[in-house]
């Protein structure tokens, strides 16, 4: 069975490892970018099932992170899975239009996070344009 790739986003080192340790013991693969630039060239390299994405980062914000992965075709149909310490007021809105698959507050439920990602790995792509529903 393959196992699917997570692309965590985040810039927090504790929260990074934490994320690690939970994919991995439930059978991810996982890889990492600190800063919205490097999270753009690393889903480009590694080709991710699904990115995991802080809002909050240095060298790009989580959304312009979305902006340049969808002005990439190979990119766009990565599922979007957002997990942010940001208020959730106009977060998720702006998110869900975007395209996200998912928003989440810091810290997540694991269960509800890991039922997330599982959906995501196995979805179809979403298009701009539709409003993914809330998880």
């Amino acid at each position: 069975m393959n196992r699917s790739k997570i692309l965590i986003v985040e810039d927090d080192a504790d929260m990074r490892k934490a994320l690690n340790v939970r994919l991995r013991a439930n059978n991810y693969d996982t890889v990492y970018a600190v800063d919205g630039f490097s999270a753009v060239s690393a889903a480009a390299k590694e080709r991710p099932d699904v990115i995991l994405l802080d809002l909050g980062l240095p060298a790009g914000d989580g959304f312009t992170v979305i902006e340049r992965l969808q002005g990439m075709p190979a990119l766009a149909t990565i599922p979007v899975i957002v997990l942010t310490g940001r208020d959730r007021k106009g977060n998720w809105e702006r998110a869900m239009a975007a395209g996200c698959y998912a928003f989440f507050q810091k810290p997540p439920d694991t269960q509800a996070l890991l039922a997330a990602l599982k959906a995501a790995a196995g979805a179809r792509p979403i298009a701009q344009n539709e409003v993914a529903a809330q998880v």
